[in-house]
């Protein structure tokens, strides 16, 4: 089972999104609404925050920057430091990032027969503080930017699950995201790998909350993009992979899609 990180294994309302906010106010002047970054990554197509607020700016009529720079602002606002130096230096948004899940959710994983790791278009020095740092995962399994083409390229989704996986033919692959981009890499797959079965599992990011008309029109975008199942949070994937345990994964993903 692979996850994405952002809005799945930490919530970045108040650090990614609000540097990507915070970016496009700065040279812009205008701060773009959580719903108006929604709405743009309903899209599927704006995965990359830096991309995303260059987009932002270019559809706000706004003068665009040159995006190394942006690139430093970005980071200014979410690392407040060398994003490749001391973690414990770090002043920046990143410090504002509650988990979604904790350590035992992948020994609870690993109890069940399920490998696991990691595809995001998170920064690598960010994706290994709150894997390794915070989780205290040994080692995860990564990819992150820079390691793959951003999704929804499948590249390193197959690559991981090559990895993971006991050989490199058949085999079910389960991916949990947040995004219509995140669905379309599983849709993606089984195009480059029809050999296997690839699920997709989605959330909404938590700032959506439950029973809000919001979160339902998210979900709604989820599945029609392609999504197999939406879960209610990263959690419930832990009760998913049990009645998928064992024998039973491969009916369960041919009655899932």
């Amino acid at each position: 089972m692979l996850f994405d990180i952002d809005g799945v294994i930490r919530d970045v309302s108040g650090s990614y999104r609000r540097a990507l906010q915070a970016t496009v106010e700065h040279y812009s002047g205008w701060l773009p609404a959580p719903s108006c970054i929604d709405a743009l990554k309903g899209e599927g197509r704006w995965n990359n925050d830096w991309d995303a607020s260059l987009e932002l700016l270019r559809r706000h009529g706004a003068s665009l920057p040159v995006r190394r720079d942006l690139i430093d602002v970005f980071s200014d606002f979410y690392f407040g430091g060398d994003p490749d130096g001391d973690p414990g230096a770090w002043m920046g948004y990143i410090s504002d990032e509650p988990l979604l899940v904790q350590r035992d959710f992948f020994d609870a994983l690993d109890q069940n027969g399920w490998c696991w790791g990691f595809v995001s278009g998170a920064e690598p020095p960010s994706a290994r503080f709150v894997l390794q740092k915070r989780l205290g995962l040994v080692n995860p399994p990564l990819i992150a930017m820079g390691d793959a083409p951003d999704k929804p390229d499948p590249a390193g989704l197959v690559q991981l699950s090559d990895s993971l996986l006991p050989c490199t033919s058949g085999g079910v692959v389960a991916y949990l995201g947040d995004t219509v981009a995140d669905v379309q890499t599983i849709l993606n797959a089984r195009i480059q790998r029809p050999d296997r079965h690839w699920i997709s599992l989605a959330v909404s990011p938590p700032h959506l909350l439950p029973g809000s008309e919001e979160r339902s029109v998210y979900e709604q975008q989820l599945m029609a993009a392609g999504a197999d199942l939406v879960l209610s949070s990263t959690e419930a994937a832990l009760q998913w992979s049990m009645d998928c345990n064992g024998s039973e994964r491969q009916g369960h993903a041919r009655s899932v899609r």
